[in-house]
C-alpha cells in the first residue's frame, strides 16, 4: 500500500502550540483535539492513535502524556515543556508514564500481562498513570484479549494510549472502547521547517530529506544527518533505472537485499555493542573477559533479543526501500501524465524524464503494482531474494516485456 499524498499545509489554519506539541509537524487538528482533552478534568481513559508510518503516532502519544502530567495549573497551557513532569516524560523517566515497544514481530503475552499488573497501581507523583503501547497492531489475538479486560474496566486515574497504522489494524473490540486520534502525512514543507527549527539543519538539505522520506519525520531526520543513509537510498532508487536485461533484474534484486542488510546492520551495530558492554558491566565483567558458565544465559538472552531485532530491522529497511521505489515510479507516472505535482525525487528529474519517455503510463502502473505485490510477499515471509527477483523482472524495458509470450509470468 502506498502512502497517501501529503495534504497541503495551507488547508488548515495554524494554531499556537505549547512546547510539548512542537514536534507534531502538520498535525494541527490532532493537536487541538488532544489539547482540549488535556485541559479536561477527566479525559477519556483509552486512546487509539492511528496514521501512516512517519506521521508521528508515538510522538503524539508522548506529547499528550506530557500535557496530562504537566504541573502548570492553567489548563490552556498544559504541555509547557519546562516543568519537572514535562521534562521527565520527554526523557522517558517519569514514574507514572510507561512506554511499551516491541522489537519482535509480535508482542509476547507476558509483556502485556506485566503492563496490566502495573496499571493497578495508583499514580505515585503525577495526575495519571499512563501506558503507551507502540505498534499495537503487533499484538496477537490472545494478547489483545488480555488487554481488553483492562480497557473495559480501567483502574481509576489510568489512561491507555495505543498506536497503530489504522483502526482496522486493531481488533474491533479494542477500538470500539478507545477514542480515536487520526494523524495524517504532513506536508513536505512542514517537515523541512521542523528539521531546520528543531535540529538546526541546512534548509536545502532539510527540504531534500523531507521530500525523499515522503514526509516521514524520523526518516527525514536520519537522511538529513547521515550521509551513509543518503548514499544507500540513492543506490536503491537508481537500481530500476539500470535494468536493461533479465540478468540486470536478477543482479538488482541481489543488490537491493545487500543494500538493505547493510543499512540495517549499520543501524544495529553500535547499539548492539553498547548493550553488550552495559550487560557485562552490570554482571561485573570486563569487556574482553570470558563469561562464566553460570552467567552465560544472560548473554544468550541478550543475543537472542538482538537477533530478533536485527531480523525485524532488515524487514523494516527492505519495506522502506519498497516505499522509495514506489515513490520513484509515482514520479515517473506524474511526468508521463504531465501533472504539476512536486516529485519525491526532484533531484533526479532529468533522469526520470528520460526514463518516462521510454515507457508507457500503463507499464508504470504495472511496476507500482509489482512493488506492492513484493511488499505483501515480504510481509508473508517469502524469501526476500525470491520476492525481489519477481518484482525486478517487471522493470525490464517495454521493448523486452512486449516480446514475451502472453502467459509469461
Amino acid at each position: 500500500m502506498t502512502a497517501p499524498s501529503p495534504v497541503p499545509a495551507d488547508q488548515t489554519a495554524p494554531v499556537a502550540l505549547a512546547p510539548a506539541w512542537a514536534d507534531l509537524a502538520g498535525q494541527q487538528a490532532a493537536v487541538e483535539q488532544l489539547s482540549r482533552a488535556a485541559a479536561a478534568d477527566r479525559p477519556t481513559h483509552a486512546w487509539l492513535f492511528t496514521g501512516p508510518p512517519g506521521s508521528g503516532r508515538s510522538n503524539a502519544a508522548r506529547a499528550f502524556a506530557q500535557a496530562l502530567q504537566c504541573e502548570v495549573e492553567d489548563p490552556e497551557r498544559r504541555g509547557c515543556g519546562s516543568c519537572h513532569a514535562c521534562l521527565t516524560v520527554a526523557a522517558g523517566t517519569h514514574a507514572d508514564v510507561k512506554v511499551l515497544a516491541t522489537e519482535n514481530v509480535t508482542y509476547k503475552i507476558d509483556e502485556v500481562r506485566d503492563l496490566i499488573a502495573l496499571a493497578q497501581d495508583r499514580p505515585t507523583s503525577g495526575r495519571w498513570r499512563i501506558f503507551i503501547m507502540e505498534d499495537a497492531d503487533r499484538m496477537t489475538e490472545r494478547a489483545t484479549n488480555v488487554l481488553l479486560k483492562a480497557i473495559e474496566e480501567p483502574p481509576e486515574r489510568t489512561v491507555w494510549m495505543l498506536c497503530a497504522p489504522s483502526p482496522a489494524d486493531v481488533l474491533v473490540t479494542i477500538r470500539s472502547r478507545c477514542r480515536q486520534v487520526g494523524l495524517r502525512i504532513p506536508a513536505v514543507r512542514a517537515v523541512a521547517d521542523l528539521l531546520v527549527e528543531r535540529d538546526g539543519l541546512d534548509p536545502d538539505l532539510a527540504l531534500f530529506a523531507a521530500r525523499a522520506s515522503q514526509s516521514h519525520v524520523g526518516m527525514a531526520r536520519r537522511l538529513a544527518r547521515d550521509e551513509g543513509s543518503r548514499s544507500r537510498r540513492e543506490s536503491v532508487v537508481h537500481l530500476p533505472l539500470r535494468v536493461k536485461a533479465t540478468s540486470d533484474a536478477v543482479a538488482m534484486a541481489k543488490e537491493l537485499v545487500e543494500v538493505t542488510q547493510q543499512e540495517a546492520a549499520s543501524s544495529a551495530e553500535v547499539r548492539n555493542a553498547e548493550e553488550r558492554r552495559n550487560l557485562l558491566r552490570s554482571l561485573g565483567l570486563a569487556e574482553d573477559e570470558k563469561v562464566p558458565a553460570k552467567l552465560r544465559h544472560h548473554v544468550k538472552r541478550l543475543e537472542d533479543a538482538q537477533t530478533a531485532r536485527n531480523k525485524r530491522a532488515v524487514h523494516d529497511t527492505l519495506d522502506r526501500a519498497m516505499i522509495d521505489l514506489t515513490g520513484l515510479f509515482r514520479d515517473v507516472l506524474a511526468l508521463q501524465l504531465g501533472t504539476d505535482a512536486e516529485l519525491v525525487n526532484e533531484h533526479l528529474r532529468d533522469e526520470l524524464a528520460s526514463y518516462a519517455r521510454a515507457a508507457s503510463p500503463e507499464r508504470t502502473v504495472e511496476r507500482i503494482d509489482a512493488v506492492s505485490t513484493a511488499r505483501r510477499r515480504l510481509a508473508g515471509n517469502v524469501p526476500p531474494l525470491l520476492a525481489l527477483e519477481a518484482m525486478a523482472t517487471s522493470f525490464l524495458p517495454d521493448r523486452i516485456l512486449d516480446r514475451r509470450p502472453p502467459d509469461h509470468p
